[in-house]
């Protein structure tokens, strides 16, 4: 069993279910509202252990209700909670997601994600060390992933980073890291002035950009590769790409070809989306394997 560490956001996400995204200034009736666990680091956390991981979160949370639900979905899924912090003095990171017209539109508030720091994080370098892949995104502080990547580097462990949301990235960060897995907007902001495919060819076999429907599309060092999406019919996208996240650093963890990684990450989130919720849909490994 591969050892995934996941530094990031724990989150409770407020999820409203419209026909119709509201427009500045405008109301709509709603359809549904549900509470439920969130926040990029803790979804790929439990996709990760979903698809056979032993996934280790490094995080922190507000000492509040909404902590306790993070918590207590950590423990749920099989996943230690010794490493992610309650503060007294912060209150936990939500999201609050509308679901509207096949799509989702989501503010993110940090709260106590906004205290995972290189200080926090040096407390974890004898766990860090102990892992097969770091996975980290851009819900907590910008130094932290500066420092996160330095470490991963010193310690020769491969680090993903999944820079969502979207915000320039340090380039010592771009070249300490393993693995880069933009969408095609967040591609756009981290490698400003170069075209997809300028970017790709220039991190062959690093740099995963992530099309949606279309696929992932990569350079292998001679050609640009489109690994097509699995077509499903999606109840909520929310979590996709964290899912696709953790599947992509589990199949490579486990020394999986790159292209073979792809594949099983694309059906990993294609069937994530066909539920309700970030984590709801989130698959086990049997149930990949047996889609695949």
């Amino acid at each position: 069993m591969v050892k995934i560490g996941v530094i990031g956001s724990c989150a409770v996400d407020l999820v409203v279910t419209s026909s119709k995204r509201p427009g500045a200034g405008e109301t709509v009736l709603g359809e549904s509202f549900k509470v439920v666990p969130g926040g990029k680091g803790a979804n790929q956390a439990v996709a990760a252990a979903r698809l056979g991981a032993e996934a280790v979160m490094i995080g922190r949370v507000g000492k509040d209700n909404f902590g306790e639900v993070i918590l207590n979905n950590f423990r749920s899924n099989h996943i230690s909670v010794s490493h992610v912090e309650p503060v007294t003095y912060c209150e936990s990171g939500t999201a609050h997601i509308v679901l509207a017209e096949g799509d989702n539109s989501i503010v993110v508030v940090k709260g106590a994600n906004d205290l995972v720091t290189p200080e926090y994080i040096e407390q974890k370098l004898d766990v860090i060390r102990e892992m097969d892949m770091i996975l980290i995104q851009q819900e907590i502080p910008e130094e932290t992933v500066l420092y996160v990547s330095q470490i991963c580097a010193e310690m020769n462990i491969p680090l993903l980073l999944n820079p969502a949301p979207a915000r320039a990235v340090d380039p010592s960060v771009i070249e300490k890291a393993a693995y880069l897995t933009p969408n095609e907007h967040e591609a756009a902001i981290v490698f400003d002035g170069l075209s997809a495919s300028e970017a790709l060819r220039k991190y062959p076999n690093k740099l995963f950009i992530t099309e949606g429907a279309q696929g992932v599309r990569y350079f292998d060092g001679q050609q640009e590769i489109l690994v097509p999406a699995y077509k499903v019919e999606a109840v909520d996208t929310t979590g996709a790409g964290d899912t696709f996240n953790a599947a992509f650093a589990v199949a490579l963890a486990e020394g999986k070809p790159i292209y073979e990684s792809v594949r099983f990450a694309n059906r990993a989130a294609s069937l994530s989306v066909t539920k309700f919720g970030a984590q709801g849909g989130m698959p086990t490994r049997e149930e990949v394997e047996g889609s695949l």
